[in-house]
């Protein structure tokens, strides 16, 4: 048997995953390369690689998506190995080929294997003959009222791209057009086929690792049904409620896959348990999964280095796996906006800090300073818990989640805490349509305190901006204070220096208001205090409210007689303030003392939501056409993810701006539909 020592290893991938691997490879002494688009030269893992190579453009097709440009890259840097992460190349069997073609070791399943599990279509036959249940498939052409409802799937890949729930006949061939059309954008390949979409269905998956010597392990099994737009959010490991013959019957299902296609390495063998506890095949992904680490906690290994020693020729530890030990949770935190369509945000990440303790990990693409691109999946980080009992380690990750520090855009962070918090994912209720049924509660306006982070956050800008860091106030104000009377009396806000106008100005020690928006739900604040000639800020009109410390990043208030501390950071450049509480946290925007009229746009104008690529208009659509209320009008992609803009009414479309192909920043016109006049009143007949 051919043994390969591995020395130098180049990912064919960035951000997250290729800092993961460049950290086992770090602790084994392999030399790191990394390659980086344009849109990348600053990016965590360059910088983290020992070596990097540039990879010129932005768009993945470009650069990432380019097998020839990594090779090459492999080939100039002196690596000996090429690890693939996961997206982009990893499941392309072409690009395994020409890496070893090009003498490189290949951290991966063999070629064949690859191929054989390359379309889900081919690989529900295969996986039919090695006697894994299957759910039949549909024939979209003959299909009836009686299939109904049906998931339309993208044969050549994965992360829910080109994929659809279809409920009614007359929409099937439309979300046949926009599946193809998807897959054919995200994979160069449009085929789609169709199946029975299970209702409250588990996606549950068993991680297996084999070695060229016959030895498959079935490393437990993962529950990944909290999942938005099918891709997945939370994981954990193993997955709750199965019971011993389930567990068994999917572990000897996915040794048999495995089995089935010569399979070495890492990979994953996905399943969807229906709520009978029917187990189904839905297909093999053949490489390391995002939700990796959960099953590395809870057998205490690493998988990567187990690729790593496969990939060499070497045979796995032993003939069977390591006993598992307790349950880990993973979350992941998204750059987007679960409210308003979960849709990506980007900008600069002021900072990502997460509590350090036992039993907590974080695996990161992005630390603070980095910018947010356009170009690539969302995800930012990871968060690991790891705990004795699946209660002890969903307490231990939703607290660390609440207490992280996660300035700049948008994230799904509050969304993550309510998750794991919610009775049904506490009773382990799991299936994949949790955030169907829960996604308005889940994003409503939490049971927080803003009007104190509001005050906390005044009273911060009102000493940076008058030099009295460090200030301490101590019985400022005194009183009982009843519920509520803080909200009542304090309403939070930020603002501008005080302002000028002619002979007059505002006086410090007088009345201040200070006006904030809370961010991303919209509410305006207002905060009034004042400034004493000697002493710190304090609210004004506030009665029961104590200040014990103020200084620029942190102040102590005393409310309803416990004490409470907050921590203030402020983003001047966009006019910003975060304020982090043990309980919560709060991004405010500080609002101006007057209304800027050019900010308001005409009436009926579709602005996109994020930046981002327009990939498609409707059929016909050009000015003066008629749209009904709902129509979708545009398509825009951005970061992975696929928009539609809605006619906002029945009208007609006056202007048409958005171009397939054109690249649009957030708030770029894209076109105006002028809503139809309500009908004049019939008037009665009279007799």
């Amino acid at each position: 048997m051919r043994r390969d020592v591995i020395h130098s290893l180049l990912v064919a991938n960035r951000g997250e995953i290729a800092c993961r691997v460049f950290r086992t490879c770090r602790a084994l002494g392999i030399t790191t390369v990394a390659v980086y688009s344009d849109a990348d030269a600053d990016a965590l893992h360059v910088r983290e690689a020992d070596l990097a190579v540039r990879l010129p453009g932005a768009a993945p097709a470009d650069t990432y998506l380019r097998a020839d440009l990594v090779v090459a890259a492999a080939l100039a840097a002196g690596a000996d190995a090429v690890h693939p992460g996961y997206g982009f190349l990893s499941e392309n069997a072409a690009f395994a080929a020409a890496v070893q073609e090009a003498g490189l070791v290949w951290v991966g399943p063999p070629v064949k294997a690859i191929e054989l599990m390359a379309s889900k279509t081919r690989a529900k036959e295969l996986m039919a003959g090695a006697g894994v249940p299957l759910l039949a498939p549909v024939d979209p052409a003959t299909a009836g009222e009686g299939d109904l409802p049906l998931l339309l799937k993208a044969a050549a890949g994965g992360g829910g791209r080109g994929m659809r729930v279809v409920r009614e006949l007359d929409a099937l061939p439309g979300e046949l057009l926009a599946a193809s059309a998807e897959a054919a954008s995200a994979f160069g390949d449009g085929e789609v086929f169709a199946e029975p979409y299970v209702e409250r269905g588990r996606h549950v998956e068993v991680q297996v690792m084999a070695d060229a010597h016959d030895t498959v392990w079935a490393l437990g099994t993962r529950d990944c049904s909290l999942q938005r737009r099918h891709q997945k959010v939370i994981e954990e490991a193993p997955a709750p409620g199965l019971d011993d013959s389930l567990r068994e019957r999917l572990h000897g299902a996915a040794v048999a896959a495995a089995r089935a296609v010569g399979y070495r390495g890492a990979g994953t063998v996905e399943f969807l348990v229906s709520a009978e506890g029917r187990p189904y095949f839905l297909e093999m992904n053949t490489r390391l999964q995002v939700e990796h680490p959960v099953t590395e906690a809870v057998f205490g290994l690493d998988l990567v280095a187990l690729q790593l020693r496969v990939a060499e020729g070497e045979p796995l530890p032993a003939p069977e796996p390591p006993q598992p030990s307790g349950h880990a949770v993973e979350a992941r935190l998204y750059a987007e906006d679960p409210a308003r369509d979960w849709q990506p945000q980007t900008g600069t990440l002021l900072a990502l800090e997460v509590p350090d303790a036992p039993g907590l990990r974080l695996d990161a693409g992005y630390t603070g300073g980095d910018t947010i691109g356009v170009h690539y999946d969302p995800m930012l980080a990871k968060v690991i818990a790891h705990a004795p009992t699946r209660p002890e380690a969903v307490r231990l990750l939703a607290r660390a989640l609440e207490r992280a520090a996660i300035h700049g855009p948008v994230t799904n962070r509050d969304l993550l805490v309510r998750s794991l918090r919610h009775p049904d994912f506490a009773a382990a209720r799991l299936d994949t349509g949790f955030y169907d049924r829960h996604l308005g509660d889940l994003t409503a306006p939490g049971p927080g305190d803003p009007a104190a982070a509001a005050l906390a956050a005044a009273l911060a800008e009102a000493v940076r901006r008058t030099g009295l860091a460090g200030a301490v106030r101590s019985g400022a104000l005194t009183g009982t204070v009843r519920p509520g009377a803080l909200a009542e009396a304090v309403r939070a806000a930020a603002g501008p220096p005080p302002v000028r106008f002619g002979a007059w100005r505002n006086v410090p020690s007088g009345p201040q208001l200070k006006r904030y928006r809370s961010e991303p739900d919209g509410t305006e604040h207002e905060v009034a205090y004042r400034t004493p000639r000697t002493g710190a800020p304090e609210p004004y009109d506030a009665p029961g409210v104590r200040v014990l410390a103020v200084r620029p990043d942190r102040v102590t208030l005393e409310l309803d007689g416990v004490t409470r501390h907050f921590t203030v950071s402020a983003d001047p450049d966009a006019d910003r303030v975060y304020v982090d509480t043990p309980g919560a946290s709060y991004t405010f925007t500080a609002l101006p003392r007057f209304t800027d009229p050019a900010a308001h746009t005409a009436p009926g104008s579709l602005l996109a939501p994020m930046p981002g690529t327009v990939v498609r208009v409707a059929d016909d659509l050009a000015a003066g056409a008629a749209v009904e209320a709902g129509q979708p009008l545009i398509w825009l992609e951005a970061m992975k993810m696929e928009h539609r803009i809605l006619a906002p009414a029945s009208g007609t479309l006056t202007a048409l701006h958005a171009v397939p192909g054109h690249q649009v920043e957030v708030g770029a016109l894209l076109a105006v539909v002028q809503e139809d006049p309500a009908p004049a009143p019939v008037p009665e007949e009279t007799a």
